[in-house]
């Protein structure tokens, strides 16, 4: 890190990084209260990933809570993160807006119960992938990661997590949704993956982390791997799997 990027410049430049920051802490911070896991993944800046990874895992003073995150680095990151996450866990990702294997990973946290955090710079995503995205755009994602701005930004969101943790009061979830169909739940479709589909008009789908079974008949082709959009029960269409 060069010294010459302040947490300062850095908020000061961003118009929306204050919020999005608060925001995903707060989420972040309510996953770790209730015992889940981030998942770090950046194939293309390793050391960023193992980084994140650490600062969660040590206390920010002696006598405060060490998170558990872990850096996961592997061939084939959808199949890892899939086997490895948990439904309540949380998924950061760094890369910029043109990163295929990253997408794919974060498009199916929904389907996997997971909460998403991007961090990038640069051009943003045509597409929102992530539920919560860090983004820098005064720069493009190389000059981010030498000169410690993507450092910066994790840093702050390690930092802000703490800040939660010392008010318990913010670690409650807000209210769920009482029944299983709801006005407001039934005006949108769910993102599910497809886990096997043994023939027929039927498949088993993933879904929140949860395993069901939908109607397919909708959907010309929906292989184990795809994503589809769910909606009572059925699926009514697959979900592209590209930006554009």
């Amino acid at each position: 890190m060069t010294g010459s990027i302040t947490s300062e410049d850095l908020i000061s430049s961003q118009a929306s990084l204050p919020g999005d920051l608060a925001v995903a802490a707060l989420a972040l911070a309510r996953h770790f209260a209730a015992g889940g896991t981030l998942w770090c993944i950046a194939p293309r800046w390793p050391s960023h990933g193992s980084h994140v990874a650490v600062e969660f895992v040590h206390p920010v003073i002696v006598g405060k809570r060490a998170f558990p995150a872990v850096h996961v680095e592997d061939d084939d990151l959808v199949g890892a993160v899939r086997l490895l996450s948990r439904p309540g866990d949380a998924l950061l990702a760094i890369s910029d807006a043109n990163d295929s294997e990253v997408a794919a990973v974060i498009r199916r946290g929904d389907a996997w119960g997971l909460t998403t955090v991007a961090i990038g710079a640069g051009p943003r995503p045509t597409v929102r992938r992530a539920e919560h995205e860090l983004w820098l755009d005064d720069m493009d994602m190389a000059r981010a990661a030498r000169s410690g701005a993507v450092v910066l930004c994790y840093h702050l969101l390690w930092e802000l997590v703490h800040v939660v943790f010392e008010h318990p009061g913010l670690l409650a979830a807000g209210s769920e949704c009482p029944d299983q169909v709801c006005i407001t739940c039934s005006d949108e479709g769910r993102v599910a993956e497809v886990r096997f589909r043994p023939g027929g008009d039927w498949a088993v789908v993933l879904a929140g982390g949860e395993e069901e079974t939908v109607d397919v008949s909708l959907v010309e082709e929906a292989d184990p791997g795809d994503l589809v959009l769910v909606h009572a029960g059925v699926a009514i269409t697959r979900v592209c799997e590209s930006d554009e």
